[in-house]
């Protein structure tokens, strides 16, 4: 039996700081939304912005294995509810499946991403290691040089170390 639009007395504006019941209006809830109207409690079960689901493959075809294996009447119908499917996921899925592009999907799709050889770290680090090592010994050539001319200056011999 559908009920008829309540009636719900509603002060009138201007009516003064006491409302009397002369200065009463009767307004339905169900009426169109307007500035009187309550408002909508939020749903807490619906979120906020809606997304789109994702089902991996391995997931359609596990459900598809379910649903293939369910026998009583009804039982398809409670493995949807629990899985909070269509029956028109189970259609597209068998279709795919037949047509062989479900198994094919079990990839991630996208770019493939660049092998790393699993020494590129190591050789890295020597190369690092030769290149630190390789302006050390320019230092130390530039330190022998500038210390054979003072040493030249100086008249000074490295082999005995004495003033020639």
């Amino acid at each position: 039996m559908m009920m008829d639009a309540m009636k719900v007395p509603v002060p009138v504006e201007g009516s003064g700081a006491s409302p009397s019941p002369e200065g009463l209006e009767e307004r339905s809830d169900e009426g169109p939304a307007g500035e009187g109207a309550p408002l909508a409690m939020p749903d807490p079960e619906t979120p906020e912005k809606a997304y789109r689901r994702r089902f991996s493959a391995d997931y359609k075809l596990r459900i598809l294995e379910e649903a293939d294996a369910c026998e009583a009447p009804g039982e398809v119908g409670r493995l949807l509810r629990r899985e909070g499917l269509y029956s028109s996921h189970l259609a597209a899925w068998r279709k795919a499946r037949r047509q062989g592009s479900l198994a094919g999907l079990s990839k991630r799709r996208g770019p493939k991403g660049n092998p790393t050889n699993p020494l590129a770290r190591k050789v890295e680090k020597l190369e690092r290691e030769n290149r630190r090592l390789e302006e050390d010994l320019r230092k130390a050539h530039v330190i022998l040089d500038v210390q054979g001319k003072v040493a030249g200056l100086l008249g000074l011999s490295f082999d005995d170390g004495k003033t020639s």
